[in-house]
């Protein structure tokens, strides 16, 4: 008796508590998680974000790295992956549950909400808020980078110095670029530079003192004695963004490498903030292309790796944040037809990313107007290893059914009208998006034979994960929203 009661009694505390939850109908208690203080103050800190990189694009990339024999799965670990912290982060804008990467990228930049599209101003687009970024280097000094596989006045980069009511006006943006006093721009071009009679924003960057340069070697030769810089990729792909990293060759500089010039030019005694964003994993989920957006997200992860031996080198120091902005394409492993069976190994059969192949397509229609589907499919073996029914393959699943034939030369004849021609019903968008018919065919035919769905071709309300490494690394634990990314982040930096 006297051992039930002593249990009641703890049940009633801990229902006061708030450590069990109450039935239902009572009210709920209110939960709040104190964040853990910190007595240590980073001096370099990197902010890393994948954009529309959520659970299942980065768990993708682990089964691909993985061993996908029977008997002995197991996943492949990720730099990442790997930190001591994890937390989750809430997504949504003022305006939606499937954000944008404006209103993401302005969330954990600048600790609040706005409407999607919007860059730096609050939901009246009238309040102009600070960035952490302008905060350090008004503050602190401290040196800043900003770091993109897209064009750096791309949405994502743009929220960490630009306040504009549209992420579409890219000339103004460029011009704030430009004006931030900012020290490493690196990564994609311009986008827009030119606006009728203007000065380019390449122009206006060289009268602000940087060194504006897209030679490979000028640009492996940094050191902290370039003074303020702007490093371009020197071939430039999908409207001014650096090449997927499944197209680049040795005349490309890496994400990987960028990052570590930005390091040799940012780094002093006072400290630095470097923002790193892959941008074309967002871009590869928007066209359903998985190989592309895994092999970016392992590129991403070679760019962390040169953060975590900075600091390692200064592990007193330095704090590693790795998060995504939002999820992007509603991916998810595991595919209707392939039950419960995963074959991301034939993966490793596609050469090149969607738009690579597009351009690769569009050369030779140029050449052959009147390319038969029999033709096409040489091609469609060469890049993606598949097959047509009855041919032999190094994979049997390789060799597509005679559904999966027909529905890619109707793709076919769609793709080689003008686009005017083409079907723009309602399935017609649900099996094409607004890319090119027989590219996202393609790659959806072997997505879905390694065991990938995806539901949108725009971004979802998923949250995102958040990892953490380094000093004040635990204040980073938990869930919360996004928002508070960048409270957590000011709080340990010691800006107002």
């Amino acid at each position: 008796m006297k051992k039930r009661l002593i249990l009641v009694m703890l049940l009633l505390a801990a229902v006061t508590l708030g450590l069990v939850a109450q039935p239902a109908g009572e009210s709920a208690t209110t939960w709040k998680v104190s964040e853990q203080s910190t007595e240590k103050t980073p001096k370099y800190v990197f902010m890393f974000i994948g954009d529309g990189m959520s659970h299942v694009q980065i768990n993708a990339a682990q089964v691909l790295k993985g061993n996908n024999t029977k008997g002995s799965i197991s996943l492949a670990n990720l730099t990442f992956t790997e930190f001591p912290v994890v937390g989750l982060q809430t997504t949504y804008d003022a305006t939606s549950f499937c954000p944008d990467s404006a209103s993401t990228a302005t969330s954990l930049s600048s600790g609040y909400k706005t409407h999607s599209g919007v860059l730096g101003l609050g939901v009246d687009k009238q309040f102009v808020g600070k960035t952490i970024t302008e905060s350090l280097k008004e503050q602190k000094d401290w040196k800043v980078g900003v770091v993109s596989t897209v064009t750096l006045n791309h949405a994502t980069p743009a929220a960490y110095y630009a306040h504009v009511p549209s992420r579409n006006n890219y000339y103004d943006i460029g011009v704030q670029m430009a004006n931030s006093g900012f020290d490493y721009f690196a990564g994609g071009s311009v986008n827009k530079a030119e606006d009728g009679g203007k000065k380019s924003i390449y122009t206006l960057l060289e009268e602000q003192g940087y060194l504006v340069t897209d030679d490979k070697n000028e640009i492996l030769s940094l050191s902290s004695d370039s003074g303020k810089v702007y490093a371009q990729s020197p071939r430039l792909q999908d409207g001014g963004a650096m090449p997927y990293a499944i197209d680049m060759d040795a005349s490309d500089v890496t994400l990987a490498q960028f990052v570590k010039k930005g390091i040799d030019v940012l780094d002093n005694e006072k400290g630095f903030f470097m923002m790193v964003e892959s941008g074309k994993i967002d871009w590869a989920c928007h066209a359903n292309d998985a190989a592309s957006e895994i092999r970016d997200l392992l590129a991403f992860d070679e760019a962390i790796q040169e953060a975590v031996r900075f600091a390692k080198a200064h592990p007193e120091e330095t704090l590693i944040v790795v998060t995504g902005d939002h999820e992007t394409g509603g991916m998810t492993i595991g595919f209707a037809s392939t039950g419960y069976n995963t074959a991301f190994n034939i993966l490793e059969n596609q050469k090149a990313s969607y738009i690579a192949f597009d351009e690769i397509m569009s050369d030779i229609i140029a050449q052959n107007p009147n390319l038969s589907f029999r033709q096409a499919m040489v091609l469609v073996e060469e890049y993606f290893g598949l097959a047509s029914p009855g041919s032999k393959a190094s994979d049997d699943a390789l060799v597509l059914s005679e559904f999966e034939y027909s529905r890619l030369e109707k793709a076919f004849k769609q793709a080689m009208m003008p686009e005017s021609s083409r079907e723009s019903d309602q399935l017609s968008y649900q099996l094409y998006g607004s890319y090119n018919p027989f590219s996202v065919t393609l790659t959806h035919i072997l997505n879905n034979k390694a065991g990938i769905g995806w539901t949108s071709y725009a971004h979802t309300g998923t949250p995102v994960g958040v990892y953490a490494y380094g000093v004040g690394a635990e204040l980073f634990a938990g869930s919360y929203d996004n928002t508070d990314v960048y409270t957590k982040l000011k709080t340990l930096v010691g800006i107002v």
